[in-house]
């Protein structure tokens, strides 16, 4: 540290003020414990709002590094100045790459894309959905320059959700289309799932149960392949809930029984109650279903 510190000084006594930055960007990444997180914010704050350095990789850097420090503290408009401010910066040096070797431009979209989702949640809570869907698209926009197929796919899904809540289920199927591609292409099992999930809601909300089914069903299929057990009792669960609706009871049970059986794999009492409460639901329903159509059948 003491060694840093003396080239800092002897560096800006002779002007050379990107070397300045160099040294006070090691110092503030020194600091990276909790406690110590005001000496690091001090060090990258004097290193990117040094105008004397110019524009400088390792200015660029800091300025990433404070957006995140912000973003980590909850201080989401400094942060998002601090990375937006850092984006423009790195225009003009695209080819940098951060102290670990990653570009830096691609660093700040992906700490970007967190501020701006982060910052939708207030208006999402308040269901103002204006003010959620323009920093959305942002988030989206910032994530597919991130050239990060999961963070796109993540921004994808959280657009189709919140126009799903808006009622406009057209463009959130295309949101949930587009995250379900990339999620089988990421051979991500559970966005893939997700992805099935709430386009059966949507679909169910407009009335094509056909196809919220065959969704729901798709849903299964892609838990099972994840082999995560907890996920497979929701997906059989969720489809067992939508067949109990429509009254195919024993359809129902089918699926039921089968979160059933999964959800005693997996040693979760409370899991395996709710399992047993909707197979005990659905069970009898089926029985007397079956029993007056062979009474009815017995009676010709």
């Amino acid at each position: 540290m003491r060694l840093h510190l003396c080239r800092a000084e002897q560096a800006e006594r002779s002007g050379s003020w990107s070397v300045v930055c160099e040294q006070r960007l090691v110092l503030g990444q020194y600091f990276s414990a909790s406690e110590d997180r005001s000496l690091s914010l001090h060090f990258l704050r004097s290193c990117a709002g040094g105008e004397r350095a110019g524009n400088c990789r390792a200015a660029a850097e800091a300025r990433a590094c404070v957006a995140e420090l912000y973003l980590q503290q909850g201080e989401l408009e400094q942060a998002r100045q601090q990375a937006e401010q850092c984006l423009r910066q790195t225009e003009g040096g695209s080819s940098w790459s951060d102290s670990t070797g990653r570009l830096l431009q691609m660093r700040v979209r992906g700490t970007l894309w967190r501020i701006y989702d982060r910052l939708a949640d207030a208006p999402l809570e308040a269901r103002n959905y204006t003010d959620a869907l323009r920093l959305l698209h942002r988030s989206h926009r910032v994530a597919t320059e991130s050239e990060d197929r999961q963070t796109e796919a993540t921004a994808a899904y959280r657009l189709g959700l919140t126009y799903q809540s808006t009622g406009d289920h057209d463009t959130a199927k295309e949101f949930f289309s587009t995250c379900a591609q990339m999620c089988e292409s990421l051979q991500d099992t559970e966005g893939l799932g997700n992805a099935y999930k709430a386009m059966a809601k949507s679909m169910e909300s407009e009335g094509n149960t056909q196809e919220a089914v065959q969704c729901l069903e798709k849903f299964v299929e892609v838990t099972q392949r994840s082999g995560v057990k907890h996920n497979l009792v929701d997906a059989c669960m969720c489809v067992g809930k939508f067949y109990y609706t429509m009254g195919e009871y024993s359809r129902a049970s089918h699926f039921f029984l089968q979160s059933y059986e999964v959800a005693c794999e997996t040693g979760d009492v409370s899991l395996l109650q709710k399992a047993q409460v909707w197979l005990a639901c659905a069970r009898p329903q089926s029985l007397i279903r079956e029993f007056s159509t062979c009474t009815t059948l017995m009676s010709k």
